[in-house]
Order: structure tokens, then C-alpha cells, then sequence
């Protein structure tokens, strides 16, 4: 199954809030089809540029952005310096074996007043809990917080302390793509009850904005 059967070819517009409104020119790494900057650019005037390493999806982003490097983000790479205003990860450093790496390299190419958006799948939601609790197994699967091609899990907190830990000061932290509603009275009550120590297994993934600390 090629990458453009995998995934979707999304807008993620849950995520296009987070980028600055004075963003004037945008580094989307893991871009896929494209999707996130084309939609972009159909509401405001942004430059987007993209990193994709899967040839047959980088071929179509690159019919819908400014430019796009059919490559992995690396020290090499053919960017230009402190050149972008946000640099986007949507669900992507999970697939990198060092995302903290990944991180520390981003600053590179940032301008001095740019931010870094990531979105990150989150462990501890509620459907993937109910699985490991109940089902006493981590089965992998193609899509999800259980991606088979994931090599790195966060939570909340987890996530925060890498991304504080590659020198970023973050601004927003917000759980997005809420899915906790069940048919089932039991799980109703109990978040209706336990509301508040339990937001944090309500959202399937949580979006981040943050700036290198000068």
C-alpha cells in the first residue's frame, strides 16, 4: 500500500487555526499530498513549502505548493536559513526515531519570531486505554495512535517536556480531535463524574505551538 492509500489526503483544518496570522512563509515536514498548504492558501497569502520523502506523494504536493523536497528533514537539506516564519509537524515526529533531534535542527530555519506547530497522536486517549486495559494487548494497526509505522508515543506531558527540552518555550498546548462519547452508560457517567481528571483522555491527538527560547 502506497502512502497516499495510507492516509488521508486531509486539510487538517483543526490544525491551520494555530499557524500565526503574519505568517508569511511556512515549512510543512511530512506534508503528504500537500493538502494542509494548498488549503491554506486558499484563504490567506502564505508561501508553502514542503518535505515529503514518499516519491508518489511528493509528486502531488508538489503540483499544489511553492516547492516541495522529496526528502527527510536533515542537516543537508536545501532550505534556506531563519527563512520561515512556521515550521508544521502534523503527526510526524512520532514516525522519526529522534524527533528531538528533528527539533533542535528546526531552529535553523526558523526567522527569529517563528514558531514550530506540532500535532502528536495522544497514548493515554480513551479508546486506546479501554484497549490496553480491557484487551491486555497493544495491537498495531494502520491508521491511529497504534500507527505500525509509529516509533515514538507521547503524552501530554511527555510531549511537553520534549519539545521544552529542545530549547522551545511554549505558547499553546490544546487537545484537539475529541472522541470520548460512547453508547455506553458506564463511560458516560464516568467522565460525566470525573470530568475534569479525565480531560486529558478525551482528545485523540494535542496540538502545540512554541518558539526556541533566545
Amino acid at each position: 500500500m502506497s502512502d497516499i492509500q495510507r492516509y488521508p489526503d486531509s486539510p487538517r483544518s483543526e490544525m491551520q487555526r494555530f499557524v500565526p496570522a503574519g505568517a508569511r512563509r511556512l515549512l510543512d515536514v511530512g506534508c503528504h499530498t500537500g493538502a494542509f498548504g494548498h488549503a491554506l492558501k486558499q484563504v490567506r497569502d502564505i508561501e508553502v513549502w514542503g518535505m515529503e520523502p514518499a516519491a508518489d506523494a511528493a509528486a502531488l504536493a508538489a503540483t499544489r505548493l511553492y516547492r516541495v523536497l522529496a526528502e527527510p528533514l536533515a542537516a543537508g537539506c536545501a532550505l534556506p536559513d531563519a527563512h520561515f516564519d512556521a515550521i508544521v509537524f502534523n503527526d510526524v515526529l512520532e514516525h522519526m526515531e529522534s524527533p528531538w533531534q528533528t527539533l533542535e535542527l528546526a531552529r535553523r530555519w526558523l526567522t527569529p519570531d517563528g514558531v514550530v506547530i506540532i500535532s502528536l497522536p495522544n497514548l493515554l486517549h480513551v479508546e486506546n486505554i479501554e484497549h490496553m486495559l480491557f484487551e491486555r494487548d497493544f495491537r498495531y494497526e494502520g491508521r491511529g495512535v497504534r500507527d505500525r509505522t509509529h516509533l515514538r508515543f507521547f503524552t501530554r506531558k511527555s510531549a511537553v517536556r520534549m519539545i521544552e527540552d529542545c530549547g522551545y518555550r511554549i505558547d499553546t498546548v490544546e487537545g484537539i480531535n475529541e472522541s470520548w462519547w460512547s453508547p455506553s452508560p458506564l463511560r458516560r457517567l464516568t467522565f460525566r463524574l470525573f470530568d475534569r481528571w479525565l480531560a486529558e483522555f478525551k482528545p485523540q491527538q494535542f496540538a502545540f505551538v512554541a518558539r526556541p527560547r533566545r
